[in-house]
């Protein structure tokens, strides 16, 4: 069964910090989003067409959970950046996690997450979600930002095996071998733009 990508995650340690930066880089304001309970994460949203770009972080006023936030969240530092992707299936695969089941308000998905939180790959290798049928999808319930994805460049070392272990027919997602990275540039009202 073929993927289909449905989201972007730019990862930071504060949400503020991380949107303010996603407005900057792209020219755009983005919209509030929502807590994850299970996880202990916040976030704030961009609607982008077809898909949605979401900035997510720990949220500091979350009550106590068990386990490790997902993302890699727990472990990440430094400025905000493009940190994973998320991709539609029908099927999961053990590379990418155990699916867990989630709920926010009428919307309930399941999606992958290991078991330490962590990111298959370095988040090269994209995280599964499968929404449940009866729901508006995120990106249909969001104002069009004007931004479009143009292409994201995901660089790994092992990036020719990451690719031959998906099946994404998507001309957006292109894979090069070197140091783990996202580059992603987007047609947005003001012009091409870009997060990494």
């Amino acid at each position: 069964m073929a993927l289909i990508l449905d989201h972007l995650a730019v990862a930071c340690t504060d949400l503020a910090e991380g949107t303010a930066w996603v407005e900057a880089q792209l020219g755009v304001k983005m919209q509030p989003g929502g807590r994850h309970v299970r996880y202990g994460t916040h976030n704030t949203l961009l609607g982008l067409g077809d898909i949605y770009l979401e900035v997510i972080a720990p949220d500091p006023d979350a009550a106590a959970f068990e386990g490790p936030r997902w993302f890699g969240l727990d472990h990440f530092s430094g400025p905000p950046r493009l940190a994973n992707w998320i991709c539609q299936t029908d099927h999961f695969d053990p590379v990418a996690g155990p699916p867990m089941a989630l709920t926010r308000g009428d919307l309930r998905w399941q999606l992958t997450v290991p078991p330490d939180g962590s990111l298959p790959y370095d988040g090269a290798y994209p995280t599964l979600i499968k929404w449940d049928e009866g729901a508006m999808h995120p990106a249909g319930r969001l104002d069009d930002s004007g931004c479009r994805l143009r292409h994201m460049t995901i660089s790994h070392p092992e990036a020719d095996q990451i690719k031959s272990m998906i099946d994404l027919p998507d001309p957006r997602v292109r894979f090069t071998t070197g140091m783990p990275s996202f580059v992603a540039k987007f047609d947005a009202p003001n012009g091409l733009r870009k997060l990494t």
